[in-house]
């Protein structure tokens, strides 16, 4: 339950309707944009909502568990600020969002009606509908470290401890949303970038990192194969930083880089067929000993 401002109250009370909805959105990159559903800008807080942008929320529903709200946002790519091409790269994945409901006669009359995060963005014809998470789910999610056979750290972190160079490339060719032909890595293996990282330099997309799926070599060069889809403005020239990936395992923390002594898995534990595997006759010892020796 929220406890309103008494002139807020008061205004809401009167039956005079001067309210608007203002969404204001802070994107991961530290961008930050306002949009409302009046007719006019309204500027509060040092940002200006921008109107007329074809935005909108449906019924909010909430819930007494953890799980997802039915609140979206809904709308036109009418606004400059949104653009189908940032959407598809991904730029509004995860972006803080606060609902406010605005007294347009005077601004800094508001109470904040919701708080959350975007969450799945579909695009259809020029227009887009993104979930709107609330700050609970973030209960919901799994958090500390796994039991499982492979590190649960990344190449390069804290957890892992490595030093991990970035190389240096040049995007020589777009071949499709997804895939992209460069220079500068001929010297590198195949498969040495899979599961590694592309940043970008240069460019409209400078900044964006983009996770490789799959890095191999044919007659023309050097292929990367990204996980997301690559933003209409991205062309040819582009510079990037590639790191190597790693798939893991405790072989390749081991014989490849050299830092078994810091793999964050558990290699060891016996998987399900071990776990049902009955004594048998012959050269196994069935003594009770350890597995792992």
């Amino acid at each position: 339950m929220k406890t309103l401002p008494p002139d807020l109250a008061a205004a809401l009370a009167s039956g005079v309707g001067t309210f608007a909805t203002c969404w204001r959105l802070t994107r991961v990159d530290g961008r930050v944009f306002g949009f409302t559903d009046h007719d006019h800008a309204l500027v509060y807080g040092g940002v200006t909502h921008e109107a007329a942008t074809g935005l909108g929320a449906t019924e909010a529903t909430a819930h007494a568990d953890l799980s997802v709200g039915g609140l979206e946002i809904e709308g036109a790519l009418s606004s400059e600020a949104i653009t189908a091409a940032d959407v598809e790269a991904g730029l509004w994945d995860g972006a803080a969002v606060e609902i406010d409901l605005v007294d347009w006669s005077a601004p800094d009359r508001r109470v904040t009606l919701r708080k959350g995060t975007l969450g799945e963005i579909v695009r259809i014809d020029g227009a887009f509908t993104a979930e709107v998470r609330s700050l609970a789910h973030v209960l919901d999610e799994t958090r500390g470290r796994l039991f499982q056979h492979r590190c649960d750290a990344e190449l390069g972190d804290a957890r892992c401890g490595l030093a991990v160079a970035e190389v240096p490339a040049v995007v020589d060719a777009v071949l499709d949303p997804h895939r992209i032909r460069v220079s500068g890595l001929e010297a590198v293996a195949a498969g040495d970038f899979d599961r590694g990282m592309a940043r970008f330099v240069s460019g409209p997309l400078a900044g964006r990192r983009s996770e490789i799926r799959f890095h191999g070599v044919d007659l023309q060069g050097v292929v990367l194969d990204l996980w997301q889809p690559i933003a209409e403005s991205l062309a040819v020239g582009v510079a990037l930083a590639v790191t190597p990936g790693c798939d893991r395992r405790f072989e390749t923390c081991r014989d490849r880089f050299d830092n078994a002594v810091a793999f964050r898995g558990f290699p060891h534990i016996p998987g399900n067929d071990f776990l049902i595997v009955s004594p048998t006759v012959g050269s196994v010892v069935n003594d009770g000993g350890a597995y792992v020796t």
